[in-house]
């Protein structure tokens, strides 16, 4: 039989590519476990070795660059984060962001969706909306929070004096879960990195987190949103206050008063903070 002998210098490339691959599923793997855990999955801990080593060998390892598919892990999109973008760069970034989006075929929500829902507004908006996931109407029109919801969403944007074209809207899963049911912790893990990476290309001043899901997946945490509603969080140093779903409004007309307190501290603290922002919030 016939050896063949590997190059020395292809050899230490393809043992590195390999490591590299197996150190990222391990990695998405830990990620997974971790949220899954928190959203009430109960699953062992990851061995915190592997943890470890994790963290130790992605300082010294390049991630491989064969992988096409997107939505692989939470450092898939590696682009540089501390740098301000315009307004056409910001464009041209999210652009490239919504075709890689469009391709994701990483969870089963993929095979019954008309549209992905990607996110639409003002690039450069102070304001950012985060919803759960997109419904019927969405889904058909690939645009979010155009149903009923999307409806009060709206008069209660136009209730602190901006317009829809002013904030930027987005959710944490793009693409619409059967029935409208509630998103699994499968589905946050393997779609999250889409919303980090807008977040991370607008840069807007302050979140406003719509509901349960959207809240505890960006604050990582179990903690109800009935009492996370109203308060001010830090989001990688952006700030972040929570509130409930127009969904939940829908059905629960009595509580829009508490939405109305919070959305009005949103309001103030952009006020607050005008000589920072891109455009001015008249008085409401």
């Amino acid at each position: 039989m016939k050896v063949i002998n590997m190059s020395k210098s292809v050899k230490p490339v393809k043992l590195q590519e390999a490591k590299a691959e197996v150190l990222s599923l391990l990695k998405v793997l830990s990620d997974k476990v971790d949220l899954e855990r928190k959203l009430g999955v109960n699953y062992l801990q990851l061995d915190p070795v592997i943890k470890d080593s994790l963290s130790s060998e992605e300082n010294v390892i390049t991630q491989p660059s064969t992988q096409e598919s997107v939505c692989n892990n939470f450092d898939f999109y590696n682009e540089e984060k501390s740098v301000e973008l315009n307004k056409s760069e910001k464009i041209e970034e999210l652009g490239k962001l919504e075709e890689q989006v469009k391709k994701c075929i990483k969870c089963e929500l993929c095979h019954a969706r008309s549209n992905v829902v990607f996110g639409a507004g003002d690039p450069d908006a102070e304001l950012m909306f985060v919803g759960e996931a997109p419904g019927y109407y969405e889904d058909q029109q690939g645009e979010p929070f155009v149903g009923k919801a999307g409806q009060l969403l709206t008069r209660i944007i136009e209730s602190i004096g901006l317009k829809r074209s002013d904030v930027y809207i987005a959710n944490i899963l793009k693409c619409r879960p059967p029935d409208n049911r509630n998103p699994n912790a499968n589905e946050i893990v393997l779609c999250s990195p889409h919303l980090i990476r807008q977040i991370e290309i607008i840069r807007p001043m302050i979140i406003c987190a719509l509901g349960t899901f959207a809240a505890q997946t960006l604050l990582d945490t179990t903690e109800s949103i009935g009492n996370l509603r109203g308060r001010f969080f830090e989001y990688q140093s952006t700030k972040l206050l929570a509130t409930y779903h127009p969904a939940y409004l829908l059905r629960n007309p009595g509580d829009k008063k508490k939405v109305w307190t919070d959305i009005k501290k949103v309001r103030d603290f952009l006020k607050e903070n005008a000589s920072l922002t891109r455009r001015s919030i008249t008085n409401v």
